[in-house]
C-alpha cells in the first residue's frame, strides 16, 4: 500500500474493497477463459507500457496491483508515477512484464479501474483549481458508482478534495423527508440527539427561515439546499460563528467560484462521482527481447 492509502481514513475496509471489486471485475470479463490469450504462445513475455493521452492527475496503483497478482504471481509492474501525482499527456505511468498471456487477460480490468479512479482525482483537481484562494473545502457525495464507494472517495482524496460521509452510519443528514416524518427540524434534531447523541447532526435547509431554526434547534451544521447566490450570502452571515455551511445542488465548473465567495465552508458536488469522464489511457505491448 503507498502512503496516500495509508492515510485514508477507512484503510482496512478499502483493502477489502480492492479484493473484492477486482475479482469481480477478472471474473466478469475473464468468463470460462480467455480464449484470445490462449492463443499466445504460453513462453512470450511482453512488456505493457501503460501512457495518458492526457493531463490529469493518476490514482488506482493498489487496483492494478491487486489485478496482476491474481491473474498471474509472475507479472512485475514498474512505476513511473504514483497516486496523487499529477500527470501530463503521453506520460508512462507504469510497465507491466511477464507472461504475455497474463498481461493482455489483465489489460481491460487494469485499465477500466485506472480509467476511473485517475478520472475521479482529476475532476476534483479540475474543481478545486476553479476554487482559487477561496477559504472553503471541497466535498464528495453518496452519490457515488455501486461497490466502488471507498475506491472513489479514495480517488477524492487524491485529487485534493475532502470526504464527506463514507455512509449512512456516519453521521445523521436530516433531509425533507426526515423532517417531514418527524414533523419539523427542532422534532427532528431532538429525535437524533436523543437517539445518537455522539453522533453529529447536519440538516437539509430549502429557506432562511428553515436555516434559523436549524440554528436554534442545536444542529452542527446545513446543507443549503438549492440556494441562490443571495440566499447564500446571506446565510453565511446569519450563521457565522454559530453553524458550519455546506452549499449543494446547481453546482458546477461553471458556478462553484462564484459560490466559494459567498462565505460559505464547504461546496458538495455529486458530479465529482457521479458523471466521470475517464482519463484517456493507453496499454501498448512489445515483445521482451532482454
Amino acid at each position: 500500500m503507498n502512503l496516500l492509502i495509508d492515510r485514508f481514513q477507512k484503510i482496512s475496509e478499502l483493502e477489502k474493497e480492492i479484493e473484492v471489486s477486482t475479482r469481480n471485475a477478472l471474473t466478469e470479463d475473464i468468463g470460462s477463459g480467455d480464449i484470445s490469450a490462449a492463443l499466445i504462445s504460453d513462453g512470450l513475455s511482453l512488456n505493457a507500457v501503460t501512457i495518458t493521452r492526457s493531463k490529469g492527475v493518476f490514482c488506482g496503483a493498489a487496483w492494478v496491483a491487486a489485478i496482476i497478482q491474481q491473474v498471474d504471481r509472475e507479472l512485475a509492474v514498474e512505476w513511473n508515477a504514483a497516486d496523487g501525482d499529477k500527470i501530463q499527456a503521453d506520460q508512462t505511468l507504469f510497465t507491466i512484464k511477464g507472461p504475455g498471456r497474463g498481461i493482455l487477460t489483465a489489460e481491460r480490468t487494469i485499465l477500466n479501474f485506472v480509467q476511473l479512479l485517475s478520472g475521479t482525482a482529476t475532476t476534483v483537481s479540475d474543481y478545486l483549481e476553479l476554487l482559487g484562494d477561496n477559504h472553503c473545502v471541497l466535498l464528495d457525495t453518496r452519490k457515488t458508482i455501486p461497490g466502488l464507494r471507498l475506491a472513489q472517495k479514495y480517488a477524492v482524496m487524491c485529487g485534493g478534495g475532502t470526504n464527506h460521509r463514507f455512509g449512512l452510519d456516519d453521521a445523521f443528514l436530516l433531509k425533507e423527508n426526515h423532517i417531514s416524518a418527524a414533523g419539523s427540524i427542532k422534532d427532528a434534531i431532538l429525535l437524533a440527539r436523543t437517539h445518537r447523541p455522539d453522533m453529529p447532526v447536519q440538516v437539509e435547509v430549502e429557506s432562511i427561515e428553515e436555516l434559523e431554526e436549524a440554528i436554534q434547534s442545536g444542529a452542527q451544521s446545513a446543507l443549503l439546499d438549492n440556494f441562490s447566490m443571495d440566499e447564500l450570502v446571506l446565510a453565511s452571515k446569519l450563521a457565522k460563528n454559530k453553524i458550519k455551511t455546506e452549499a449543494s445542488g446547481n453546482v458546477s465548473t461553471e458556478t462553484i467560484a462564484e459560490i466559494a465567495k459567498t462565505g460559505v465552508d464547504f461546496i458538495s458536488v455529486g458530479n465529482l462521482t457521479k458523471t466521470v469522464q475517464p482519463l484517456d489511457l493507453s496499454m501498448r505491448c512489445e515483445a521482451d527481447n532482454l
